[in-house]
């Protein structure tokens, strides 16, 4: 079951699963488009920047050539920011093999046409076979062999099993789902409320807030995504509820980290400059709340972080705004 596999991306996502793929015994190329980073990995032996202290393998080779690194590969993996996965696929497709599985490890919807990634995938690469893979899972972890469980979803069987086998460790463990919208929607779609939990942490507030905002968030996440044709119980899974804990509550969260800037008063520009990563939840939020009004479906806590983050509300006036809506029924609001 060893593969030649090709990562696309050498942030600390792919270069986590780059060292995890090598320690499974596949042969692993990463690709970057810095020659920088190429060369500091392959020089230092980890990446300096992003996972300090964890050693990649001597049989990860990082690359700044992306033909070389998809050359033979039988596997590729895109561990690139969300808003990027139409560039990145267009740039590989003519590399990808009839039938290929190609991996999406990000998460998120494209700005503009509120496409999910693997469908931008199928478009881009009309002959691959895409694979979502989701679910509560810090890259820092993965990188340092901490215990955790994902999702391989696709409407592929064989190909989600596929994935299974050559992901799964004694410290990886992964599951398969067939309900890719589900999958995906609950990894874009709680960046968002990850935001929101950052932001009540950085007004001071405390644990009955955070834990009203995770729960009603769950909800109006399973609301779109049952709307969309997602099945309700994926939510309530890794991919839903499990990614939802992990990011709202870690401090390895950017979207927490950044959500406490903005929360402390600091711009949204300047909170995005400080984490000095990549904040999905802030591209998310509006093709998020775009769906919510495209589907008719009611996504309160979604809307108003649009209202912080683009429109400058004062986010303390934006919860007063939540506590203050028109009263309802638990059990109602639910469906």
């Amino acid at each position: 079951m060893k593969k030649s596999i090709a990562i696309i991306g050498a942030g600390s996502m792919g270069t986590a699963i780059s060292i995890l793929l090598s320690k499974n015994g596949n042969s692993v190329r990463m690709w970057t488009p810095f020659k920088e980073e190429a060369d500091m990995i392959n020089t230092a032996r980890e990446h300096i920047h992003r996972l300090p202290g964890v050693i990649v393998p001597e049989g990860v080779i990082c690359t700044d050539d992306l033909e070389k690194a998809l050359d033979g590969a039988e596997l590729a993996v895109l561990a690139v920011p969300s808003q990027t996965i139409r560039q990145n696929s267009r740039n590989i497709s003519k590399y990808i093999k009839k039938n290929m599985i190609v991996v999406s490890c990000s998460k998120g919807i494209e700005e503009g046409t509120r496409m999910l990634l693997t469908d931008i995938i199928r478009q881009e690469i009309p002959q691959a076979l895409p694979v979502a893979l989701s679910g509560p899972s810090h890259a820092e972890e993965i990188a340092r062999d901490i215990p955790t469980t994902v999702v391989a979803a696709s409407e592929n069987r064989e190909a989600a099993e596929l994935v299974q086998n050559i992901f799964m460790s004694p410290k990886f463990r992964v599951y398969t789902n067939s309900d890719v919208k589900g999958v995906e929607l609950g990894g874009a779609l709680k960046n968002v409320i990850a935001l929101c939990a950052g932001i009540s942490d950085g007004l001071g507030f405390g644990d009955n807030t955070k834990a009203a905002l995770m729960t009603r968030g769950i909800t109006e996440i399973t609301r779109l995504g049952t709307a969309m044709g997602a099945r309700p119980q994926t939510f309530g899974g890794l991919t839903g509820i499990g990614d939802l804990i992990v990011t709202c509550t870690s401090m390895h969260s950017r979207n927490r980290r950044a959500g406490i800037l903005i929360g402390q008063g600091k711009s949204v520009k300047e909170a995005l400059d400080e984490v000095k990563m990549v904040v999905e939840g802030v591209a998310t939020a509006k093709p998020a709340y775009e769906l919510g009004q495209e589907y008719n479906v009611d996504m309160p806590i979604t809307r108003e972080a649009n209202e912080v983050l683009f429109n400058g509300k004062n986010p303390k006036q934006a919860v007063v705004d939540l506590m203050m809506r028109e009263k309802k029924d638990e059990i109602e609001e639910l469906i």
